[in-house]
């Protein structure tokens, strides 16, 4: 009778000059049983750990090998240490002409410098190509994005020699003052797109109550760019941290070497190597970073759902 009914219906939508739908007199989609459901999930959960295993190999065994004796690292492809021998904590942190925690202090010093260099200049740069109306903007914007090609391999002689002549080689100056030039051009670009999505009418807003660009961007602007500035903060300490090229550049004294440059003095080709104590104070380097980027994406996401307007 529903048929009869549906039928019915068709007909008089064609005669009407209504296109008819068979919709309900296709039969309805079969599910799939349970017991498939469960082996496709079960499937893709053991593809993932394996390849979260395949990809987290390097680490798991750097961290064992941190516990075995340097006869043992290389002779084993285990990720599970016999025994957890400290010693190589022990002697990796005094194996050096000072202790490693002068290594860490190092670094810390250029890591701050440089995240308050690109937060602070890297963020008014951006305002600035974002909100402001001035002649050859376009083609500076252009240019700067232009340098995110140049390798720094190709201006680190240039600045080697401006720098050695202003006498600051062997100092902290060099890998910490371009920061305050707004140099990270991949920077201001992330900020500049992040600034154009906030709405205009802020600006304009306190304008009318006139206020400058000075209060727009660091009393309105600002605040809101908290996912931006995480991003910023986070990446550039990462960057900051592992970066080895220039710190071997620019810092060859032993007191002023950073983590990077200490661990490679632990290979040594015309004597003794310790790999046990390199991979000890290896894994004392990543954990910075690991710490970093928990406490880092806590802030980000909590940037990120506290930014809009209420």
């Amino acid at each position: 009778m529903k048929t009869e009914t549906i039928i019915a219906e068709a007909g008089a939508g064609v005669t009407s000059g209504v296109t008819p739908t068979w919709t309900d007199l296709d039969p309805p989609p079969r599910r799939r049983p349970a017991w498939t459901r469960w082996a496709a999930a079960l499937a893709k959960h053991l593809l993932m750990i394996a390849v979260s295993v395949v990809a987290l190999y390097p680490v798991l065994w750097m961290v064992a090998s941190s516990f075995r004796p340097d006869s043992e690292i290389f002779g084993t492809a285990s990720i599970f240490p016999d025994s957890f021998n400290l010693d190589n904590y022990t002697a990796g942190w005094n194996a050096l002409t000072k202790p490693f925690s002068t290594y860490l202090i190092n670094s810390a010093i250029v890591v701050g410098g440089a995240i308050i260099g690109n937060l602070l200049t890297c963020s008014m740069a951006a305002y600035a190509f974002a909100r402001l109306r001035f002649r050859l903007r376009g083609p500076a914007f252009a240019l700067m994005l232009l340098t995110l090609m140049i390798p720094i391999h190709v201006v680190i002689v240039p600045q080697y020699i401006i720098w050695a002549k202003l006498g600051l080689v062997n100092t902290f100056v060099p890998v910490i003052a371009p920061k305050f030039l707004a140099s990270d051009a991949f920077f201001i670009f992330l900020m500049v797109q992040f600034i154009r999505g906030l709405p205009r009418d802020l600006d304009e807003a306190a304008r009318i109550d006139g206020a400058g660009h000075g209060t727009i961007f660091f009393r309105i602007l600002l605040p809101l760019m908290t996912p931006a500035l995480a991003t910023t903060a986070i990446f550039t300490f990462i960057w900051t941290w592992n970066d080895f090229f220039s710190q071997l550049i620019y810092l060859t004294k032993p007191d002023l070497y950073t983590v990077p440059v200490a661990l490679r003095s632990f290979i040594d080709a015309t004597s003794k190597s310790s790999y046990g104590g390199m991979f000890a104070m290896s894994v004392v380097s990543v954990l910075p970073l690991v710490l970093a980027f928990a406490v880092g994406q806590k802030y980000l996401v909590r940037g990120i759902a506290t930014t809009g307007l209420k």
